[in-house]
């Protein structure tokens, strides 16, 4: 059989996902990196009223057209505290930033403009024109206009935006569930104390970490026995849970005790496709139980993060009803490269930021797909298309950025 494409394997994950229709509505303290179920729509006018830019006085602007004129005193405006009659002509009033503007009053004669004469009146020392300082009613947005978009996701400026929309609450998809499930004997939790033929199990934290980061919410199932009554319990318990998505790690080869297809498929699974053409993470598979998505990952802990990154959240992201793009640059080879095989790699890299600005990256000499610690070192991914040429020193390729640089 041959490997599938890498873009071929998104585009069949993403083919039939759909957004959640489940609706929440959060607070605004814990709506950050949620996505909006409906548009956000003003309760007031922002500003609520014409208010002062500058400190200065309140005046009407053709009481300064001539320099050198005197002008009355008669209160004082601040933030919080607004003057509470109005302006006449030869009147102005002691204004500062935010303030409302007084009724009668047009503009605002900034206080490096003005010499005060005494407490109660002042000169004008330079003519302003009429709107000059003053924030109109509405200039940021009106009562009833739609001000963010369904679909945008929730970032700090969005969230100060709905604050002063007067939204306390907010109408969000819900997270998609992601159940993730280690299986394999050899496997047991770090803190255990394992027999020889055994290793820490490693992979869910890091992809936790992932499904965090996109937006989602893991579910922990622990580590499932290399059994069909263990991996049945930890299937029942994902659906039991809700998940949107279950992750299985490991046990999807072709192994006598890689049990993990064969029950997945008694359980009904739909295979989409199994075995892509990808370095680190050729055994990997994809497919559904009823509405519940299925992502068979690699049991190699590198494997299983690279992956994670390429195809998990991507889904994530369209079941949550957000656009997703992978962090990518351009970056500068700091070492020779030799040409590549069928299968697109993703080598670890660590990245670094030249004086003229643009991005170096180095591969790691050793890309096992069982060495952590050479991802855990990694800022970011350069990409190698199936059959690329051999690359020098100095060529430009294309990487997905793992950390800020």
């Amino acid at each position: 059989m041959a490997l599938l494409p890498v873009d071929d394997a998104l585009s069949l994950i993403l083919a039939d996902a759909r957004p959640i229709d489940d609706i929440e509505n959060v607070p605004l303290n814990a709506a950050w990196g949620r996505v909006l179920a409906e548009p956000l729509i003003a309760r007031r006018d922002q500003p609520p009223f014409p208010a002062s830019a500058m400190d200065g006085y309140a005046v009407i602007a053709a009481d300064t057209a001539e320099p050198g004129a005197t002008l009355t005193v008669i209160g004082e405006s601040a933030a919080g505290h607004g003057f509470p009659g109005a302006i006449g002509r030869g009147e102005t009033v002691r204004i500062f930033t935010g303030a409302p503007v007084p009724h009668g009053a047009d503009a605002i004669l900034i206080q490096e403009n003005a010499r005060p004469l005494d407490a109660n009146r002042i000169d004008v020392l330079e003519p302003v024109q009429s709107g000059r300082f003053v924030r109109r009613a509405g200039l940021d947005f009106h009562r009833g206009e739609t001000v963010i978009a369904k679909g945008a996701m929730l970032d700090a400026g969005r969230l100060t935006l709905a604050a002063a929309m007067n939204l306390p609450s907010l109408p969000v998809h819900r997270r998609p569930r992601v159940a993730i499930l280690a299986t394999g004997d050899e496997l047991v939790q770090p803190g255990a104390d394992p027999r020889d033929d055994q290793i820490i199990a490693s992979n869910s934290f890091g992809v936790a970490a992932i499904v965090k980061e996109a937006g989602g919410d893991p579910i922990d199932l622990g580590i499932a026995a290399d059994t069909e009554d263990a991996l049945n319990r930890s299937i029942d318990a994902a659906q039991a849970a809700g998940a949107d998505i279950l992750v299985t790690l490991g046990g999807a080869s072709v192994g006598d005790h890689d049990l993990v297809r064969n029950v997945l498929e008694s359980r009904g699974l739909e295979l989409a496709f199994w075995k892509i053409a990808m370095r680190p993470g050729k055994p990997l598979m994809s497919g559904r139980i009823g509405p519940m998505h299925v992502l068979g990952l690699p049991g190699n802990p590198v494997s299983s993060l690279v992956c994670s990154y390429v195809f998990l959240t991507p889904l994530i992201a369209k079941l949550a009803g957000r656009a997703h793009h992978l962090q990518m640059v351009d970056a500068v080879l700091d070492v020779d490269l030799a040409e590549n095989d069928v299968r697109q790699d993703y080598l670890r890299a660590a990245m670094r930021r030249r004086a003229d600005g643009k991005l170096v990256a180095t591969p790691a000499t050793k890309q096992d797909s069982s060495m952590m610690r050479v991802f855990a070192e990694a800022d970011g991914l350069v990409i190698r298309q199936p059959f690329a040429p051999a690359a020098k020193m100095g060529d430009t390729v294309r990487a997905i950025v793992l950390r800020r640089i």
